[in-house]
C-alpha cells in the first residue's frame, strides 16, 4: 500500500500573515494515513538504508539516490517514515522511460546544486511531478533548472498543489526568503537581446551555471505545464545583489500553460520574464522582497488575474511591477497584456529601496484593465514611468494604456515637470479610471484579505478584458479577486500549501486533507477555503478547521455537510470558525454516547472525553448558520436581503422573505471554548443563526465556555429544543432584529467558579425601520446564575430591551444570593415599544407565566412602569426564598402547576412541570454534555 501523507510541520496563522513564517508540509501517498501507526510499507523496494551510508540507491527505477542522513532528518521531523531522494547534476531520460522522468508524491526529493533538466536543446526530458510532491533546496546552489527543449509537467490540483520549498521549511525550523535557489524554465521564443543578424541565440541567465541558456525563434514554443504550483523562501544571494527569482522565466513561448502559481517570500524577485511570450493566469505573489513581477527583453506575454501583496509586517519589499525593455541592438520592445491586477504595499523604505506599485521603464509598453494598487500611508508612489524616451512617447501613442483602474495611495504618482503628468493622464486620458485620495480610500471597498466587500464599486465597475484579447476571460470586477476567491484552499496564506489525496473512508474523505494529529493518536484531516461539493465528515477522524471555512456560496453551489457521530471538529484560533452560507445545509447527527463536539485545539491536545472539561473560552471562532428568513434589519422597499455577520468575513451574511427556510440539522452537537475576541469587544457567538428558517432543525444542543453569546438569533424562525448553555461569559441565548422562534427546555447554568457571566436571555429587536419586531416564544427554561459582578456586567436572569415581544412560559430562574436581577424588562431608555407590550396597549402583549423567581433581586423596576406587580399579575407566578427552594441541582423542585403548551404550537411539548429538567430519571442532558 502507500501511505497517504499530509504532514504538519509548521503552522501558519491563516489571517493574511504573510511574512516568513512557518509553513504546512504534507507527503501525499494514495490510501490513508493513520496518525496511530507510525509504520509505513513503501511501494518502491525500500530505500536501502540499511548500508549506514548517506546514500543508496533504492527503487532504481527512480530518479535520484536514497539519502538516509535526510531520510531520518525529515522522518523525526514529520513524525512518519519517509524517504528523502537526492537530484543532482543532469536528468537525462534513457530508453526505459521513453523520455519522461517521474517525480512521484510518496517521497520526498531534494536538490542538491544546480539540477537541470535535458541537455540544451538536446536529450530532451519531459519531468513529470505528481500532485501533492514535495521538492526543497537547502542552500542558494541548490536549483532547479528545465532546459531549453525539455518540459515540466507540474500539475497539481487545488487540494494538492506541489510544493517546492527550503530544507527548513521541510523540518519545520526558522524560515525566511532566500533559502534556497528556485525554479528556472527556458524556451527557444524571441528576446529582444537576441543577435539582430540572425546568428543562434543563446543568453546565459543571471546567477545560474553556465549553460542555463535561452532564446531563440519560436514564440509558440512549450516548456511544459506549472498548474496549482507554490514556490517559498527562495532567492539566494549568489553574490551581493546578485539573488535567484523565485522563477526565472527565459524565452518560454506561449505553449507553455501556467495557471495558479504562487512565489511567496523570495529574496529577489517573484517571477521574472525574460522576453518569450508565455501566458499567465491565477498568479499570488506574497512578501516579495524585490519586484513580484519583472519582465524585460521584449516581453509579450499576456497575464489575468494577478495578486500582489507584500509583507504584512512591512519588511522587505521593493515594486509589485518592474518592467522595461532592457535594452537590445532593435527597437522592439516589452509590451505585456495585464488583466485583473492587485497590488497592495506596505510601509518597507530604504535609501535603496521601498515598497511601490508600478514601475515602467526603458524601452517597455504595456496595456492593462481592472488594475487596482493601493497600500498604507508609508508606501512609495504608486505608478511611475520613467523619463525614457521610448517609454514616454508609449505614454501618448497608445503603447501603454491603463483602463478602468484605481489608485487609492499617499502619493500616486511619481514624474517629473518634463514627463507626462501622469495624474492628468491616468484621470482624464485613460478610460474610465478612477484616483480615490489617500483619506477616502476605505471608499475602494478592500477586505483584509485583499477581496472586495459585498459593497465595494469595484465589483461592478470593471471593463471587458476580453476586449483586449481573447486570452482574457470578461469579467465585471476591477483587481485580481473578484466574488469568486480563486486563492482559497491551494496557496499558502489562503488555506493552502498543504496537500493531500482522495482517501478510503478509514482515511481523510475526499475534499479534506490529512495532517499529523494534534493529539498524538487520531488520524486528524484539514478543512479550508470554500465546500463548493457535498461532503461527508466521517467517524473515526478528528477535522481541523483551517481559516474561515465555508460550505456552498451565497444561495448558489448549494452545498450539504453531513457530520457523523462521534466526530471532533475544532479551530486554532478566532480565524478558525464554519460557516453554513444561504441555500446550504448542515447535516450533524449525533447521538447521546456519539455526540458531535466542536472544539478547541488546545482542548483536543489534552484529550477528549465524555465529560471532560477542559480549556478556556476564546480559543477558535464558532459556528455560524446563516439562512433566507426575514429581519427587521431587511430592506423595507422588497430589495434583496443581504445582512453581514459582524466580526466574520465579508460575505458572511444572511436575510430574506422564507421563514420556513431549512438550514439542516443539528442534533446531540457541543459547541466548546468558543468565541475569540476578533477586536475588544468584537468577539465571535458560539452559535450564530442568522435569519435561519423553521425547517431548520436544532435540538439536543450544548454551547459549553464561550466568551461571546451562547447562541444569538439574528431575526428567521428557526425553533430549538434541549439546549445547555454552561459557562458562558456573555449572554446565553441572545436575539434580536425580529426574531420569532420557539425554543423549550433550555437549561443556563452560570460558570460555578462565579468567573465571566452576564444575562441567560437578552432580548431585543436591534432597529430596523418597519413596525415589525422580536417575539419569540420559550417554555421550561432553567437560570442558575453566579456572583460574577463588575462595573460593566453581572450575572442575571432575563433582559428585554427594545422592540421585542415574547411568550415565556414554565420559568426557574434563581442563583446565589450575589446575583443580579432575575428579570428586567428594560423601560428606562425611553423606547414605548417593549411598555406598551406590558401596558396593555399593544394587541400582542408580553406573557411571562408559570414562573417562579429565586433571586435576592427579583426584579429590577427600571422606568416608571411597575413590572413586579405586572409579573405576579400573570397567571402561576410566583416568588421564592431561594435557589435551594426551586432546585436540587439542575432538577426542579418546585411544585408550580405548567403551562400546557402543547396548545400554544405543536413544536411543543405537554409537560407537568417547569424548568427545563423534571429530575434524575427524565435528564435529557446526561451522557452527552459537559461541565454539568
Amino acid at each position: 500500500m502507500k501511505l497517504n501523507g499530509l504532514f504538519k510541520v509548521s503552522v501558519l496563522a491563516a489571517t493574511m500573515a504573510l511574512t516568513a513564517c512557518g509553513g504546512d508540509i504534507n507527503i501525499s501517498e494514495g490510501d490513508i494515513i493513520d496518525n496511530s501507526d507510525n509504520s509505513v510499507v513503501n511501494n518502491n523496494g525500500g530505500s536501502d538504508s540499511g548500508n549506514g551510508g548517506d546514500s543508496g540507491t533504492g527503487d532504481e527505477s527512480k530518479p535520484g539516490t536514497v539519502n538516509t542522513a535526510l531520510s531520518t532528518e525529515v522522518s523525526t521531523a514529520l513524525g512518519q517514515t519517509v524517504e528523502v531522494r537526492e537530484l543532482s547534476g543532469r536528468l537525462l531520460a534513457d530508453s526505459t522511460n521513453n523520455g519522461v522522468i517521474s517525480l512521484t508524491n510518496d517521497t520526498v526529493w531534494a536538490l542538491t546544486g544546480p539540477v537541470f533538466v535535458g541537455n540544451d536543446n538536446a536529450d530532451n526530458v519531459s519531468l513529470e511531478i505528481e500532485e501533492g510532491t514535495i521538492i526543497f533546496g537547502s542552500q542558494g546552489a541548490d536549483y532547479l533548472v528545465v532546459s531549453r527543449g525539455s518540459e515540466i509537467e507540474a500539475i497539481g490540483t487545488s487540494s494538492s498543489p506541489i510544493i517546492f520549498t527550503s530544507y527548513n521549511d521541510v523540518i519545520g525550523s526558522t524560515v525566511q526568503a532566500g533559502q534556497w535557489g528556485g525554479l528556472i524554465i527556458l524556451g527557444n521564443a524571441p528576446t529582444t537581446k537576441c543577435p539582430q543578424d540572425g546568428t543562434e541565440c543563446s543568453l546565459q541567465v543571471e546567477g545560474a551555471e553556465n549553460g542555463a541558456v535561452f532564446g531563440g525563434t519560436d514564440d509558440n514554443d512549450d516548456s511544459g505545464t506549472l498548474n496549482y504550483v507554490v514556490v517559498k523562501y527562495a532567492g539566494f544571494e549568489i553574490a551581493p545583489d546578485n539573488e535567484l527569482n523565485g522563477i526565472t522565466f527565459g524565452g518560454v513561448g506561449s505553449g507553455t500553460t501556467i495557471d495558479f502559481l504562487q512565489v511567496h517570500a523570495n529574496a529577489d524577485d517573484g517571477i521574472e520574464f525574460f522576453g518569450g511570450s508565455v501566458n499567465a493566469k491565477h498568479v499570488v505573489l506574497t512578501s516579495i522582497q524585490d519586484d513580484s513581477v519583472d519582465w524585460d527583453n521584449g516581453y509579450m506575454g499576456k497575464l489575468q488575474y494577478v495578486y500582489v501583496e507584500h509583507a504584512a509586517d512591512g519588511t522587505d519589499a521593493n515594486r509589485g511591477i518592474e518592467g522595461d525593455g532592457d535594452g537590445g541592438d532593435g527597437t522592439a520592445f516589452s509590451q505585456p497584456k495585464i488583466a485583473n491586477l492587485t497590488i497592495i504595499g506596505n510601509g518597507f523604505d530604504t535609501a535603496d529601496a521601498d515598497s511601490e506599485g508600478v514601475l515602467l521603464r526603458d524601452q517597455t509598453g504595456a496595456n492593462i484593465i481592472n488594475m487596482l494598487v493601493t497600500g498604507p500611508e508609508g508606501m512609495g508612489e504608486c505608478l511611475e514611468v520613467d523619463f525614457d524616451e521610448t517609454a514616454q512617447a508609449n505614454l501618448s501613442d497608445g503603447d501603454i494604456t491603463i483602463t478602468h483602474s484605481v489608485i487609492a495611495c499617499s502619493t500616486p504618482f511619481a514624474f517629473t515637470e518634463n514627463d507626462v503628468n501622469l495624474e492628468t493622464w491616468f484621470t482624464n486620458d485613460q478610460a474610465d479610471n478612477d484616483l480615490i485620495a489617500f483619506a477616502d480610500r476605505a471608499n475602494v471597498g478592500l477586505n483584509a484579505d485583499g477581496t472586495l466587500t459585498s459593497q465595494s464599486a469595484l465589483l461592478t465597475s470593471g471593463g471587458n478584458a476580453s476586449n483586449l484579447d481573447t486570452f482574457f476571460e470578461a469579467n465585471t470586477f476591477i483587481g485580481a479577486i473578484g466574488a469568486d476567491d480563486w486563492r482559497e484552499g491551494w496557496a499558502f496564506g489562503f488555506g493552502g500549501g498543504e496537500v493531500g489525496v482522495v482517501a478510503s473512508a478509514s482515511g481523510c474523505p475526499a475534499g479534506t486533507t490529512a495532517i499529523q494529529a494534534v493529539d498524538g493518536v487520531t488520524n486528524t484531516c484539514e478543512v479550508s477555503g470554500r465546500i463548493s461539493s457535498d461532503l461527508r465528515l466521517t467517524a473515526g477522524n478528528h477535522y481541523a478547521l483551517s481559516g474561515a471555512v465555508f460550505v456552498g456560496n451565497d444561495n448558489t453551489d448549494n452545498t450539504t455537510l453531513t457530520i457523523e457521530p462521534g466526530v471532533v471538529v475544532y479551530g486554532s484560533s478566532g480565524a478558525d470558525y464554519l460557516v453554513i452560507t444561504r441555500g446550504s445545509q448542515i447535516n450533524a447527527n449525533g447521538t447521546a454516547s456519539s455526540p458531535i463536539t466542536f472544539t478547541s485545539r488546545q482542548h483536543i491536545a489534552n484529550g477528549v472525553e465524555a465529560g471532560l472539561d477542559n480549556g478556556t473560552a476564546g480559543q477558535w471562532g464558532g459556528l455560524i448558520i446563516l439562512g433566507n428568513g426575514t429581519s427587521t434589519k431587511c430592506p423595507q422597499d422588497g430589495t434583496a436581503c443581504s445582512l453581514q455577520v459582524e466580526g466574520a468575513q465579508e460575505g458572511t451574511v444572511f436575510g430574506g422573505t422564507d421563514d420556513s427556510d431549512n438550514s439542516g440539522t443539528l442534533r446531540y452537537v457541543r459547541v466548546m471554548h468558543g468565541g475569540f475576541e476578533v477586536a475588544p469587544d468584537n468577539e465571535l457567538n458560539g452559535i450564530t443563526f442568522g435569519a435561519v428558517g423553521s425547517a431548520t432543525t436544532i435540538e439536543y444542543l450544548q454551547v459549553h465556555k464561550n466568551a461571546d453569546d451562547g447562541v444569538e438569533f439574528f431575526g428567521g424562525a428557526v425553533n430549538a429544543k434541549y439546549l445547555v448553555l454552561t459557562d458562558i461569559q456573555d449572554d446565553s441565548v441572545d436575539w434580536d432584529n425580529g426574531y420569532t422562534g420557539n425554543m423549550q427546555f433550555v437549561l443556563v447554568r452560570h460558570a460555578t467558579d462565579n468567573s465571566d457571566a452576564n444575562r441567560a436571555i437578552e432580548g431585543d429587536g436591534d432597529g430596523g425601520q418597519g413596525t415589525a419586531f422580536s417575539n419569540p416564544t420559550v417554555a421550561n427554561m432553567t437560570i442558575i446564575g453566579n456572583a460574577f459582578d463588575t462595573a460593566d456586567a453581572d450575572s442575571e436572569g432575563v433582559l428585554l430591551r427594545d422592540q421585542t415581544n415574547a411568550q415565556l412560559y414554565n420559568f426557574v430562574v434563581t442563583g446565589p444570593a450575589e446575583m443580579g436581577e432575575c428579570f428586567e424588562a428594560d423601560l428606562s431608555d425611553g423606547d414605548t415599544t417593549l411598555e406598551q407590550n406590558m401596558d396593555g396597549t399593544a394587541t400582542t402583549q408580553l406573557v411571562f407565566q408559570s414562573s417562579v423567581l429565586a433571586c435576592s433581586e427579583n426584579i429590577n423596576d427600571s422606568g416608571t412602569f411597575n413590572q413586579t406587580t405586572w409579573f405576579m399579575a400573570q397567571t402561576g407566578n410566583s416568588m421564592a426564598a431561594n435557589q435551594t427552594a426551586v432546585l436540587n441541582g439542575i432538577f426542579t423542585i418546585d411544585t408550580t402547576t405548567p403551562t400546557d403548551v402543547s396548545t400554544l404550537d405543536s413544536f411543543f411539548t405537554p409537560v407537568d412541570f417547569i424548568g427545563a429538567v423534571k429530575d434524575a430519571d427524565n435528564d435529557w442532558t446526561a451522557d452527552w454534555t459537559v461541565g454539568l
